[in-house]
């Protein structure tokens, strides 16, 4: 992926910046086709496009019938990042929602995701239904709404930005603009 290789080759760390795409969105989902409705799109090209972009960056996509609001889910990744070696808590939410199909405000699909990854299914449930990490979330809205932030992805460094799946060089650009450091031998 772009960003493991940017990773590799230059002195640059990634944070996650939550985003609310849809917070509109029921608990229970949304069918696209309705999501899409009236919009002018097709929906079998789009799932082509995306299917043939994930696999170029070696990323399984399968088709889905459904969106699901994803606020827990992103309260479940920050409880995630706060727990040193569960970073990988974001690629199983992205198989469980991309792949399987699960619907990501369920919060028995969640403490499965955090079970997969190691993290244990009754601290899951207490920081969901507490809400540990609503603050932390909705503080990274807040920024996202200051940033501009329209879409996902969206790449940020130094006050500049990508919006949108970018070629490895785009990214490599900007993080170079702002002052990334190549790690021996990387360019």
């Amino acid at each position: 992926m772009r960003i493991e290789r940017l990773k590799k080759n230059y002195d640059v760390t990634g944070r996650w910046l939550f985003f609310p795409l849809h917070p509109e969105t029921p608990d229970a989902g949304q069918a696209l086709e309705d999501l899409f409705a009236g919009r002018g799109y097709d929906l079998d090209s789009m799932h082509k496009q995306m299917k043939e972009r994930m696999e170029a960056e070696g990323l399984d996509y399968e088709r889905r019938s459904h969106t699901y609001n994803s606020r827990l889910a992103q309260e479940l990744a920050k409880w995630g990042d706060s727990q040193p070696g569960f970073e990988s808590i974001h690629d199983e939410l992205y198989r469980a929602y991309f792949v399987h199909g699960k619907n990501l405000a369920d919060v028995n699909v969640l403490q499965d995701v955090a079970a997969s990854v190691g993290l244990p299914r009754s601290d899951a449930r207490d920081v969901l239904d507490e809400r540990l990490f609503k603050e932390a979330v909705d503080d990274d809205w807040a920024k996202a709404r200051r940033y501009g932030v329209t879409g996902v992805p969206t790449f940020a460094c130094d006050g500049q930005g990508a919006v949108g799946a970018q070629p490895y060089e785009a990214l490599e650009g900007l993080i170079k603009q702002a002052g990334a450091e190549a790690r021996g031998g990387a360019s």
